[in-house]
């Protein structure tokens, strides 16, 4: 029994009873009250009663859901929002001291205080991971707070293999004359670029061994003042090389460096070059059949051998191409029909060939700290030519690919598509019709010609199976982040050597994510069982701009969705009503009863009047 039941109860039982007294007092009286005088008496009681009762619990008026502005960090405390329209302001833990803000831990117990909220209005930086969840079903916009000065956006790739170029993309923002440079962990140059007029960039690096690495990138104005240095957390991993196998028609120049470039490169390609009379150099020879072609992740062929293979081997190399081998077929010279009609079976549609042409590949922004940087110092036996700067012109047979789905396997300085492959099932095939790569080694840039058949082997060589962990954003010291994709035995060490058991949530389904609040910067190492992932740790007041922009983008995502929330939340409460309107007519009816009360209307010896 609530309050307003109990006092409804008080004031009916206090009626009865001034009825009751009034009937006791009618049979009582020396001059009983005529029947109308009696009647009215009898009829205040319950109005008096009620009338109390509307002073004491005012009737509620309907509920108008409002509008809750939550202030986030960095927000200026707007105007008061009107309490009778239903509308609140809250301030959020990261928001700077307002009085006139209701501070709030979080946004959901924000939500549970004041039901019936339908529109959320959030200004400063945005919300923060544990408040956007509690947005889903209201309405939401967003008056972001100004971007600091300097870098606001850097993409970087999960992780780099050893020996392979990288790219780094981002934004500065409100820098004049930016330069923006990429620096070695020796803090030698890498490349330098000067940003476009929205403020992108991008950056092109090398990574030479593997390991945890932290690359520094630096952000100057145009009097080459120093606006800001960012640590760049690459995790560069030398995986296990791919399982080549080469085909060759003929020996050639080409071949010999790219064998030699293979072996290098810690591959051991099992390699058979004809020299013809049924004559063979290199490995011992193997068949053509899916048995031998699964043991292999690549297979690398020229127009010659391919022309060679009857029709058993052509049909298990598509099978095996289809379950997932990746296949580059070398064109030396003009491709006749036979060859073009089973490459279209296998839907890589070329055309032209007969003629060659010369290629110019695209030149990296390159002086003499990056190309020492990106080639190293040399040593005795392998010294470096200073000297070799350039890049040298290429040859090239002008095929035409005329498939839909042909994706460029590598582009020249204008941006046209050299080399392309596609995709056959679960495999790759890419056609390659450079002709003297060799050249680039000659003219001492082994470094490219490492870095282009490096990238032609990553894009076409077969998929290794297993999944590694992801964390789904930045990951600050202080600040929970969430890791997906971990085991039951999951643990985090930290830097300094403290250890975290993850507990896998399980209503997350099949993603299999846990939280996990780092406390110090650096390098974190997630291990299960004998599998262990290292992922990087910025401190907590690093790179401002990339945080408010991560901010920024996260609330944003939010904006526009619809307003479904369910009804117990769209439907606000009833407002309890005004009183003082029940206040001052009680009090009116109590004045006028009283005098009623004691007047003499009504009574059975008051003399009637006669008429005159």
């Amino acid at each position: 029994m609530n309050l307003s039941v109990l006092l409804a109860g008080v004031l009916a039982f206090a009626a009865v009873l001034g009825i009751v007294r009034l009937l006791w007092w009618q049979r009582r009286a020396v001059e009983p009250a005529r029947a109308w005088r009696l009647v009215a008496l009898l009829l205040a009681q319950p109005v008096y009663a009620l009338l109390l009762y509307f002073v004491l619990v005012p009737p509620t008026s309907p509920g108008r859901a409002g509008t809750m502005t939550v202030l986030t960090a960095g927000a200026r405390a707007p105007r008061i929002p009107d309490p009778a329209a239903g509308d609140v302001l809250i301030a959020l833990p990261e928001a700077p001291a307002a009085t006139d803000a209701e501070r709030v831990p979080d946004l959901a117990t924000a939500l549970r205080r004041h039901p019936g909220m339908r529109q959320l209005h959030v200004i400063g930086a945005g919300l923060e991971a544990r408040d956007r969840d509690a947005t889903r079903g209201y309405g939401l916009t967003f008056t972001a707070a100004p971007l600091p000065r300097g870098l606001i956006r850097l993409d970087v790739p999960e992780h780099v293999m050893t020996g392979a170029p990288f790219t780094l993309t981002g934004r500065v923002h409100e820098v004049d004359g930016a330069i923006v440079e990429l620096l070695d962990p020796a803090g030698r140059r890498l490349d330098a670029v000067v940003p476009d007029r929205t403020g992108d960039f991008t950056l092109d690096g090398a990574a030479r061994a593997s390991g945890l690495v932290e690359f520094r990138l630096r952000v100057s104005d145009r009097q080459r003042r120093r606006v800001e240095d960012v640590d760049v957390p690459i995790r560069i991993v030398a995986e296990p090389a791919p399982r080549v196998r080469v085909l060759a028609g003929a020996p050639n120049p080409e071949w010999k460096y790219l064998r030699r470039w293979m072996t290098d490169a810690g591959m051991e390609p099992h390699v058979q070059i004809q020299v013809g009379a049924g004559l063979q150099l290199g490995d011992a020879p193997l068949p053509l059949d899916a048995a031998t072609l699964a043991r292999f992740d690549l297979l690398v062929l020229d127009d010659r051998a391919w022309a060679t293979l009857d029709g058993a081997s052509r049909a298990a190399l598509a099978s095996a191409l289809r379950g997932g081998l990746g296949v580059l077929l070398r064109v030396e010279g003009p491709l006749p029909e036979t060859t073009r009609r089973q490459l279209r079976e296998l839907g890589v549609v070329v055309s032209g060939g007969g003629e060659s042409n010369d290629v110019r590949l695209a030149s990296m922004r390159e002086d003499e700290h990056s190309l020492r940087a990106r080639r190293g110092a040399g040593n005795r036996d392998a010294p470096i030519d200073a000297e070799a700067t350039g890049v040298p012109l290429l040859s090239r047979r002008s095929l035409r690919d005329g498939s839909a789905d042909a994706l460029p396997l590598l582009r020249d300085a204008d941006g046209v598509a050299v080399a392309d492959w596609h995709a056959v099932g679960r495999g790759r095939i890419g056609v390659w019709p450079l002709t003297d790569t060799f050249r680039l080694t000659l003219a001492g840039r082994d470094d490219r010609h490492a870095a282009l058949w490096s990238e032609a082997f990553a894009t076409l060589a077969r998929a290794r199976s297993g999944s590694t962990p992801t964390l789904e954003s930045e990951a600050r010291a202080g600040r929970g982040i969430r890791l997906c994709g971990i085991g039951g035995d999951a643990r985090v060490v930290a830097p300094d050597g403290t250890t975290a058991t993850l507990l896998p949530d399980p209503a997350g389904g099949g993603r299999a994510c846990a939280g996990y609040w780092p406390r110090h910067r650096g390098w974190h190492r997630l291990r299960q069982g004998e599998l262990e992932w290292a992922f990087p740790v910025r401190a907590a007041g690093e790179a401002p701009g990339l945080r408010a922009m991560a901010l920024r983008e996260a609330t944003r995502q939010r904006v526009g969705a619809p307003a479904t929330a369910p009804a117990a939340a769209v439907a606000a409460p009833p407002r309890r009503g005004d009183a003082w309107p029940w206040w001052l007519a009680w009090l009116c009816f109590s004045v006028a009863l009283w005098w009623f009360e004691r007047s003499r209307l009504g009574r059975a010896g008051q003399a009637t009047p006669s008429p005159r």
